[in-house]
């Protein structure tokens, strides 16, 4: 009976395999084979509240920052927790009286307006007044400006269904800041002395949430909105839709379908939002560098799904997703948050900034200039207690300064791990976007760099200072966690 040594064989072939050393982290570039030209606004939203109005201690500085980003596309929303400073007629006209007050309204859009000087701008006066819902008793609003209620947008049905309220309400905002003012309901004149220029006007914000407006309704008012403004200003362009949540694709398939729309009206722009969150109360922020790049990847395989549906009914439409943030807790709950979350959000925003430029996407924009304990707080790109931007704030700035539209999209080779890297060519020269999605420190070699090779960055080390520099050196880079980098070839 014969015995064999099974193993043998085996053992002998995993000799003979060549020794195989892990490859080294690198990038590489080839800068002569483009991918896609860029279509793609890095910008920002602004939101009226009590520290971005004059009296605010940091009200300057937040405006000097804003007008040193030197943003297009800067979407400016008086919203509805501040009645006072979002709605121009709070209480109905009656056979001897209106009521319109834009005292608290002007001051903000002033300010907004000059800091954004030659630069578009999207405005949306996104409250309606609640008097013009049907609701069981009047609603109620502080009489002092600066304290919030997350009760004003009360009401699902419109009290006039013919809309003209709606409309004339609109139409004499419009004219209040781009013909010097209007006449009201009872043949009174009131002069502004505003001719603002207003390239793009958004119709409402997150109708699904506020006022939980269905489709048809929203097209409706849409498009009874639209009508009117643009009689008054047919070169504005118009934003639709809005939407917080885009989960349910009932609103894409109805608004953009030309067939659901007034004769004359014509879709020409769409919004829509998203914010990662934690998966639960008291994640922690290790756990939470996973969550948020998951859920944003989940948005963006329904920005795909949208985008076809864009593409297939309303091509002639641009896209422009106008709230990307993050939302660690409700608006009301304050506490310590780490550093270190600034520098993970701000990662955040630069992968979707990346990743909707792959796209196509018309302009991505960050929320929010200034929040603060009560007002979301953890959506802010500023220290609310100094004025100083945050890692949030210097990472806009740096993708504003070094990537515009009609950049190159170039072929880029990566074994990172936990790294994103994007190569472009444009106006600014050869330039390599680097993202550190992970709360580690990252080491790589990038063959290209010479001894001019210069790399920018916003990482935990910058804090709320501008953007660090240095000089590769031997073609090494460090990335620090949630580090994002532009390197300059």
């Amino acid at each position: 009976m014969r015995t064999y040594n099974v193993m043998l064989p085996v053992l002998l072939a995993i000799a003979l395999l060549p020794v195989v050393s892990q490859a080294q982290p690198t990038v590489t570039v080839a800068w002569d084979k483009t991918v896609l030209t860029s279509n793609t606004t890095p910008t920002l939203q602004l939101v009226e509240n009590p520290m971005v109005r004059p009296g605010s201690p940091i009200h300057k500085q937040v405006f000097a920052l804003l007008k040193d980003l030197q943003a297009d596309y800067l979407r400016y929303v008086p919203w509805f927790p501040y009645p006072k400073m979002a709605v121009a007629e709070l209480a109905p006209p009656t056979k001897t009286q209106t009521f319109w007050d834009f005292t608290y309204l002007d001051s903000t859009m002033h300010a907004v307006m000059e800091a954004t000087q030659g630069h578009p701008v999207v405005i949306n006066f996104s409250t309606t007044p609640a008097w013009m819902w049907e609701t069981d008793k009047p609603v109620a609003y502080p009489q002092d400006a600066y304290k919030p209620t997350w009760r004003y947008n009360q009401g699902t049905k419109l009290r006039d269904p013919s809309m003209k309220e709606l409309t004339d309400y609109y139409s004499r905002v419009f004219r209040w800041y781009t013909q010097g003012g209007f006449t009201d309901e009872l043949g009174k004149v009131h002069r502004s002395g505003h001719h603002y220029k207003i390239p793009y006007w958004e119709v409402l914000n997150e109708p699904d949430l506020e006022h939980n407006i269905p489709p048809p309704l929203y097209t409706a008012m849409y498009d009874a909105i639209v009508s009117e403004l643009k009689k008054i200003s047919p070169e504005t362009k118009f934003v639709g839709i809005s939407v917080a949540s885009t989960s349910n694709p009932a609103y894409f398939e109805y608004f953009l379908n030309a067939r659901n729309h007034t004769r004359g009206v014509t879709v020409e722009g769409i919004s829509y939002h998203h914010y990662s969150s934690p998966s639960f109360e008291g994640q922690t922020l290790e756990a939470c560098q996973y969550t948020f790049f998951e859920k944003a990847d989940a948005f963006l395989d329904r920005v795909r799904y949208i985008e076809n549906i864009r593409k297939r009914l309303a091509p002639q439409c641009f896209t422009m997703i106008n709230e990307l943030g993050v939302i660690l807790r409700s608006p009301e709950v304050s506490g310590p948050i780490d550093n270190h979350y600034w520098n993970l959000a701000g990662a955040l925003y630069a992968h979707l900034f990346l990743e909707l430029t792959k796209m196509g996407i018309d302009v991505v924009g960050e929320s929010q200039l200034v929040g603060y304990p009560t007002q979301f707080p953890d959506v802010s790109m500023v220290n609310w207690e100094n004025g100083n931007g945050n890692a949030r704030y210097w990472v806009l700035k740096l993708l504003i300064d070094h990537f515009h539209k009609g950049d190159k999209l170039v072929q880029t080779n990566s074994n990172v791990p936990g790294v994103a890297a994007q190569g472009f060519v444009g106006v600014n020269g050869k330039r390599l976007l680097l993202i550190n999605k992970k709360n580690t420190r990252v080491e790589m070699s990038l063959p290209q760099a010479t001894a001019a090779t210069t790399i920018r960055y916003v990482d935990v080390t910058t804090g709320e200072n501008p953007p660090g520099s240095a000089k590769v050196t031997g073609g090494k880079i460090v990335l620090e966690p949630f580090s994002v980098a532009v390197v300059e070839l």
